[in-house]
């Protein structure tokens, strides 16, 4: 068993979430990565079915093994779209019909970054020297002056767009003296791309001297098919990642009733209230880790590290936030009656966890609506009609998402549960502390929304609210002391003698930095690899 442990462990919590940080960077080590997941995999299963030969079945109906194998299953599915991926590059690569160099074929069909592979030879024996006035970039927006004027009255003035802008600002018309001085030009554009580009190598006379990169290298790249643009297959690839890394969440799961067949818990009458408390629990704990991870950086392409988005408008955190809560509302407002007969009448509790269900229904609802761009529009129809056809500019707040009703709705719950009604004093005091735990999760994040009110994000970088560290951590820790407030292990534990708050809290405290540790080393490991691939440009004074 313990050798079962250790491999699948190793194997989710280590080789995956590696795994994924490469494949999102299109590393060349995310292969071997895979191959070391699959192997750890099946020493695991092997070891998982040896133990399960050798010793008798003590735990009757156990659907751990069955719910192990379907993670596997999706996990294998996500790889063979990898692998159909790769074939559908070499296809074209192939169909391409160029002349075949180790170095194209590795980037673009193998690794799959799709880039320049028939450039002429003639350019590679220029003697370009690397000008260092040329790598020096500023992130700046547009529309904002280096002036005088305090930091808090340049945080609330509009912007427009945010561009990379090259310190020297001069025209870049003659590229071939570019190639052979290696200092004449620079040039300034939107940061609406993916990377920095510079304008394509061409001979003098070249017709495409002009055109930009992008659009020039675009005559020597694979059809288009490598690099689809359709919305539609931009929602295949935002569900494939999330599928992707759900699959650590799952692995988390499979923890969790990996420790319950093995511990013979969750029998009979207490599989409701524990399997409760594990999910709910759970929840709160997933979302602790990735509330952290939003603080250190992660989702900054896509605006949620308290940032203006780089690369143009994305769904907001706060959103997804609402949709989790208005899902779990809306499923659990029936399943509380999950093991009653019918026309039982509803007790106290079961009204209780209802009316809470419903509130996160509703409130999941009104969150959402509130992120809505075209509700916002209509909110402010009134405002703008009372000033006619006449252009009205948004205020500062409106670059970022200032929606509380995800807080609110943790807040509520975590008060809530702090008066929850138990048989033992014991229990009574487990809920208050993670109630509280909950409540001040609730209390950072409006602490988080009023700091970034009076402030707005102007910048493409994480902005890391330190309030948002706290809340995490608050979050993350409240969901698994939570999951410790189920009956059988407060039971065992007053059994035993160890009902002791400030050994339950200082557990959880340990393990939720332990994971807190995890999920910084996971997201530094992505940003330094990230660092090492692309060019390095100098950070601006606000």
């Amino acid at each position: 068993m313990a050798l079962h442990v250790i491999f699948m462990s190793l194997a989710f919590f280590v080789a995956l979430p590696v795994g994924i940080a490469l494949r999102a960077l299109k590393h060349s080590w995310h292969g071997l990565i895979v191959v070391a997941f699959y192997s750890l995999c099946a020493l695991g299963c092997a070891s998982g079915t040896l133990y399960t030969k050798l010793t008798p079945n003590m735990y009757e109906g156990s659907a751990h093994a069955s719910h192990g194998y379907l993670v596997l299953i999706l996990s294998l599915c996500l790889s063979a779209v990898d692998i159909a991926r790769f074939f559908v590059r070499l296809y074209l690569f192939i169909k391409n019909k160029s002349k075949f160099t180790l170095k194209p074929f590795w980037q673009n069909v193998v690794l799959g970054r799709n880039e320049v592979h028939d450039v002429t030879a003639k350019y590679t024996g220029l003697d370009m020297e690397e000008p260092s006035e040329f790598d020096v970039a500023e992130m700046k927006p547009l529309g904002l002056d280096e002036s005088s004027e305090p930091l808090h009255v340049r945080r609330n003035i509009p912007i427009a767009t945010i561009q990379t802008q090259d310190l020297d600002d001069i025209d870049d018309n003659e590229t071939a003296s570019w190639v052979n001085s290696s200092r004449s030009s620079h040039v300034a554009h939107n940061y609406t791309r993916s990377g920095l580009s510079e304008r394509t190598v061409f001979e003098t006379g070249s017709p495409q001297g002009s055109r930009h990169s992008d659009e020039t290298l675009h005559d020597f790249r694979l059809p288009s098919l490598i690099e689809p643009q359709a919305p539609l297959i931009r929602i295949g690839q935002g569900i494939f990642a999330t599928l992707e890394r759900a699959l650590v969440f799952a692995a988390f799961g499979m923890t969790l009733s990996g420790i319950v067949v093995y511990t013979g818990g969750c029998r009979e009458s207490y599989v409701n209230g524990c399997l409760a408390h594990l999910i709910k629990g759970g929840i709160f704990w997933c979302y602790g880790l990735v509330t952290f991870a939003r603080y250190l950086g992660s989702f900054s392409e896509m605006g949620w590290a308290w940032n203006l988005s780089p690369i143009g408008e994305h769904v907001s955190a706060e959103f997804v936030e609402s949709l989790v809560i208005f899902l779990y509302g809306i499923t659990n407002t029936w399943m509380e009656r999950f093991g009653v007969h019918s026309g039982d009448p509803y007790t106290t509790k079961q009204v209780q966890h209802i009316s809470i269900a419903v509130m996160f229904w509703f409130a999941g609802l009104v969150g959402m609506g509130i992120e809505s761009k075209r509700v916002r529009r209509w909110l402010a129809a009134s405002a703008a009609a009372a000033v006619g056809p006449a252009e009205v500019s948004e205020p500062p707040s409106y670059r970022g998402s200032f929606n509380p009703f995800p807080a609110l709705v943790i807040g509520v719950t975590g008060a809530a549960m702090s008066a929850h009604a138990q048989t033992y004093l014991f229990q009574v005091q487990i809920h208050e502390l993670w109630g509280r735990l909950l409540l001040g999760f609730s209390v950072l994040r409006c602490f988080t929304y009023f700091f970034v009110w009076l402030g707005p994000p102007r910048s493409i970088l994480p902005s890391r609210p330190p309030t948002e560290a706290l809340a995490s951590f608050f979050l993350a820790c409240g969901g698994l002391v939570f999951i410790f407030s189920t009956e059988e292990i407060t039971i065992a534990a007053m059994r035993k003698g160890r009902d002791d708050m400030m050994m339950f809290l200082n557990v959880a405290v340990a393990i939720t930095c332990f994971a807190f540790c995890w999920t910084f080393c996971i997201v530094a490991m992505k940003g330094w690899l990230k660092s090492r691939s692309t060019t390095r440009y100098p950070l601006s004074a606000p």
